[in-house]
């Protein structure tokens, strides 16, 4: 595509100055076509562009040039609609300059709030709604394509080309002044002191008693959404508190209020928070400080899932004053990491979230596998993913078994976040399935169209949807890594495969990593897999008693015991 956009302007060029009007105006509405599906094509094509200052500004005002020569060229420099249409193309920049000062100023005086929320009322603050897409963006870029008017008219002589700069100028125009009352209404967002007030009041009339605090990346956004459900259920009001701007669009939609405070002088002095008695965390981030400063809040550490990851037995776990776990499972890692967390303030309370997990498989006729690996970890000790080193063999060697196997790959939100590697082997992955399901298609004999009715077809979970618990539902096996996925899978009973990604002996394996005593496991030479998918399932007791000792007892349920544990926290604040 860059190929195809570049060799435009010499073409532009030639045509304009050995005058071909025909040829202009192809290749000047080709080169419009391949601008504007250029972003839909990925980033790397507009950023490598920039990089080589040919951005999308020059490359606009590059066509502009060439129709000005095309009207020198053919009505003569001298003529008056010449000199009207370079004119009339600064004009058009000049309306656009004028927009994006507009555009800017309302997306400034907007990312400035010093709160943003979700499901309170904040009607008194008269929050305007966002113009249409084409007039808050930014950086003006449909204000750049009305050159095409003035472009494009150039084909057909001085005159066409200068009323359709005129044209565009009265467009371009109107956009700009289009933004100017909603600008005027964002200034009132401006009086930090009043936002405050009004988004305070809102909160002090609930009168939130437990807190979902939860900083990060947009991509870890997971760690805080697989709480928000159960929140909505506890006994008690919940708020959830963000500090990153935007991050609420990556959380589903909840009933429950949400917060976003990015400063942290603000959060500290949000008063109104005061009615809360408990805080929940669910990472362990540096911005945790400044919640953890507030002297009113119990702080209890959720995480986001249990595992016998480094990361469930950090020692900043200390900081909080209690840590709550699934089961006894969680106990243990600390006692044995002796981090410093003193074991009277670790509290088993299951996991609420695994309650629609079905025991059953999804009765199809063939078998699901779902392989879902973990990223690469902050750092080589948390180093846990077979993605890189194992996960295309382990796909490849699913999708040619017999009898043929449904395959789920869900990759881990965070995969290639530190490691680009996984990302090139992710993509491996994807191309795998996408081609076996592509050849499947092809067998398909178009005159017996009940062979579609048994067509095994694969699944690849990019996004949020379905999510992971539905996947647990939709399979009858799993291959994963060292992750809370393979305690949370403990819940369906089913079989399970671990990687041994670092080639440890089976009993140091174990010992080290007791989530995966009752499973298979897979060796760096894809060892043990042929033996987990077609041998005999030796482990349906084993499973169900770790299932105990890592989620906790059955009865009384995990709804109940997390709610009781929220209560005995308010009880004695």
């Amino acid at each position: 595509m860059i190929a195809a956009l570049l060799a435009c302007y010499p073409v532009l060029l030639v045509s304009a100055l050995w005058p071909a009007p025909a040829v202009f105006g192809m290749v000047a509405a080709l080169s419009y076509a391949v601008e504007y599906l250029a972003p839909s094509a990925g980033r790397p094509l507009p950023d490598l562009l920039a990089k080589v200052h040919l951005s999308t500004t020059l490359r606009f005002a590059f066509r502009e040039t060439m129709a000005l020569l095309l009207v020198a060229r053919t009505a003569g420099p001298d003529s008056p609609w010449f000199v009207a249409l370079a004119a009339g193309v600064l004009a058009i920049h000049g309306v656009r300059a004028a927009h994006t000062g507009l555009a800017m100023r309302l997306r400034q005086m907007l990312s400035r709030m010093p709160v943003t929320t979700r499901n309170l009322d904040v009607s008194a603050l008269r929050i305007p709604k966002l113009p249409p897409w084409p007039l808050r963006s930014s950086a003006s870029l449909p204000f750049l394509y009305l050159d095409a008017l003035p472009v494009l008219g150039a084909v057909f002589g001085a005159v066409p080309a200068t009323y359709g700069a005129g044209l565009a100028i009265m467009c371009g125009a109107a956009g700009a002044l289009a933004m100017v009352p909603y600008v005027r209404r964002a200034v009132p967002l401006t009086d930090k002191e009043r936002v405050l007030q009004v988004v305070g009041e809102q909160v002090e009339t609930y009168r939130p008693e437990v807190i979902l605090y939860f900083s990060g990346a947009t991509q870890a956004a997971y760690q805080a959404r697989m709480w928000l459900p159960v929140l909505e259920r506890i006994d008690r009001r919940a708020v959830v508190v963000l500090r990153e701007r935007g991050m609420a669009s990556h959380l589903e939609d909840t009933t429950l209020p949400m917060l976003c405070i990015p400063s942290s002088a603000d959060l500290m002095s949000f008063r109104v928070l005061s009615s809360a008695k408990l805080c929940f965390y669910v990472a362990n981030v540096g911005r945790n400080v400044h919640m953890l400063r507030i002297p009113s809040l119990r702080s209890v550490f959720l995480n986001h899932g249990d595992s016998d990851k480094e990361a469930s037995f950090n020692p900043f776990s200390r900081v909080y004053d209690e840590v709550w776990v699934a089961g006894p499972a969680g106990r243990d890692r600390y006692r044995r990491a002796k981090v410093g967390v003193r074991d009277e303030n670790i509290h088993e309370v299951g996991r609420p979230q695994l309650e629609g997990i079905s025991t059953e498989g999804p009765g199809l006729p063939y078998r699901t596998v779902l392989y879902a690996p973990t990223w690469e970890g902050w750092n080589d000790d948390l180093f846990h993913t077979s993605l890189i080193t194992m996960g295309p063999r382990i796909v490849r060697a699913l999708l040619d078994h017999e009898p043929p196997l449904r395959v789920i790959y869900k990759p881990h939100p965070l995969t290639g976040h530190r490691d680009k590697s996984a990302t090139r082997a992710h993509r491996k992955i994807v191309a795998m399935i996408e081609a076996a399901e592509l050849a499947k298609s092809k067998a398909r004999h178009p005159s017996r169209p009940e062979a579609g009715a048994s067509h095994i077809r694969h699944l690849i979970v990019n996004g949020t949807e379905p999510s992971l618990y539905d996947c647990f539902n939709e399979c009858d096996l799993l291959i994963s890594d060292i992750s809370s996925v393979v305690a949370d899978f403990l819940a369906s009973e089913k079989p399970y495969a671990v990687t041994n990604v670092a080639n440890l002996s089976e009993p140091a394996f174990h010992e080290r990593y007791p989530s995966t005593e009752a499973g298979a496991l897979i060796g760096p030479d894809l060892s043990g897999l042929a033996e987990f998918l077609d041998g005999e399932d030796t482990l349906a007791r084993a499973r169900v008693k770790l299932r105990s000792h890592l989620l906790g007892p059955e009865y009384p349920d995990a709804m109940t015991r997390f709610n009781a544990a929220i209560e005995r926290v308010i009880a004695g604040s």
